[in-house]
């Protein structure tokens, strides 16, 4: 009976501080707000409609730094390709920092380098939910999309956030979060 009880202990601490989805490289624990106006993305992995995630999100972090600038990320890990499933870029805003509106809350005036787009998973049957993980680094003095990132930057098809990430020496991320939304 012990056994069974930490066991399942185990596996529940597993599931609170995985804030990316199962599989997803690299693993993060530490969460990111993410907030479409008054719905929190609480836990990691709440389902969403469409229309509620249709403009950019809140977002902040507890362990946000006052002297750090951030890059934000967000990628659908389902969009359909044939009998596999792609990657898209939904989004890639540099110049996060803490803002006015708490100490935890981040803000930013830029678009780039890939503005926001909402959610749009086509309908399939059988219906399938789009995973889209939100992803935080802190971003290096200077950047820039590497030369070798620029095209797929721009295309957001097939995005590999583990290559843009050694390429533009980001270094780990610092939070993440992920929601589900179904076409």
């Amino acid at each position: 009976m012990k056994a069974s009880i930490v066991a399942v202990c185990a596996a529940a601490v597993g599931l609170v501080s995985a804030q990316t989805p199962d599989g997803f490289t690299p693993s993060v624990a530490t969460h990111l707000d993410v907030t479409f106006g008054s719905k929190a993305v609480s836990p990691a992995g709440t389902s969403l409609a469409k229309e509620e995630t249709a403009k950019l999100p809140t977002i902040g972090f507890a362990a946000a730094n006052a002297t750090e600038t951030y890059l934000f990320v967000m990628i659908d890990l389902d969009v359909p390709s044939g009998t596999t499933r792609n990657t898209l870029l939904h989004a890639m805003i540099q110049d996060f920092k803490v803002g006015s509106g708490g100490a935890t809350t981040l803000t930013s005036a830029a678009t780039s380098p890939a503005s926001y787009m909402g959610p749009a998973p086509p309908k399939e049957n059988p219906a399938h939910p789009h995973h889209y993980v939100e992803v935080l680094f802190v971003q290096p003095a200077g950047f820039a999309v590497p030369a070798s990132q620029a095209s797929v930057v721009k295309s957001r098809i097939g995005f590999k956030l583990a290559d843009f990430a050694t390429a533009a020496h980001l270094g780990e991320p610092v939070a993440a979060n992920y929601f589900m939304v179904t076409g």
